[in-house]
């Protein structure tokens, strides 16, 4: 493991090396399938292709702040710069080796991007961004290796599906029936944007990975990808454990010895 990402997550098994991977803000993702300007925009929903951005306040460059130091320390982004409003991008994933999960979009959104707030939930992740810099974001995971056709999906609302069985295709299911499988190209289409309005034309976001790809991409342990077990978070966590909850109500006492008086106790048990 090099040195500089010893950090950013332990372990040296396949599923370890792919989160290392997706969190270091320097990876440079393989890009999969292209998307134009105009169909991210109808994507989104936020504003017709081709309009002006609606702004909040004027561009710094044209407000008369007072001195203060911290903004020749700070440099702005685009976003915050043009005085844009806040927008969102939503996104499902499916448990089904989806090549992210929302608790680690978290992670790589604050790792990554700048200038923004992440909300998880258990199937989804909110992020929201000034408009042009969410555009940035949302261009760049819709076309990388970390958005999958089939198994991840922009959903702003009714995001439900991601725990339940794929269709005969591979893809998730969506209660508002944003996209669909078109079996002449092998795409994904969608006719809807992220608030389920529909769009001026539809918008085509590539073809799915097939599952081998998927599962060698897998961020996730389980017996089928790593076995967490055997994963060296594992004794991560049970360090942390030990040394912050059993430590936090006694900072006297020896783990150690506290372990080896618990494991005789529940020998005495059995």
């Amino acid at each position: 493991m090099p040195e500089n990402d010893i950090n950013l997550y332990p372990g040296s098994d396949r599923v370890a090396e792919r989160r290392r991977f997706i969190l270091n803000p320097k990876s440079a993702f393989r890009k999969m399938r292209g998307l134009s300007d105009d169909d991210l925009v109808l994507l989104l929903g936020h504003r017709a292709p081709g309009s002006k951005y609606e702004s909040v306040h004027p561009s710094l460059d044209e407000l008369n702040f007072p001195e203060d130091p911290i903004k020749y320390l700070v440099e702005p982004t685009a976003g915050a710069r043009a005085g844009d409003k806040f927008r969102y991008l939503q996104m499902t994933d499916s448990v089904y080796f989806s090549p992210l999960t929302p608790w680690f979009r978290a992670r790589l959104y604050h790792s990554r991007y700048r200038g923004i707030d992440t909300l998880m939930y258990a199937g989804r992740e909110l992020l929201e961004a000034r408009e042009r810099d969410l555009e940035k974001c949302a261009k760049e995971q819709l076309e990388t290796e970390l958005f999958d056709p089939a198994r991840t999906s922009v959903r702003g609302i009714t995001v439900h599906g991601h725990s339940l069985r794929l269709d005969e295709n591979g893809m998730m299911f969506d209660a508002r029936q944003r996209c669909m499988y078109d079996e002449k190209s092998g795409e994904v289409i969608y006719t809807k944007d992220q608030q389920v309005k529909l769009m001026d034309r539809p918008v085509s976001v590539g073809k799915p990975m097939d599952e081998g790809e998927l599962k060698d991409r897998a961020i996730v342990y389980r017996p089928d990808t790593v076995s967490y077990r055997g994963a060296e978070i594992w004794d991560v966590m049970d360090n942390l454990f030990d040394h912050i909850i059993i430590g936090s109500f006694d900072p006297d006492l020896n783990v150690e010895d506290f372990k080896e008086k618990m494991r005789r106790e529940d020998e005495k048990g059995r």
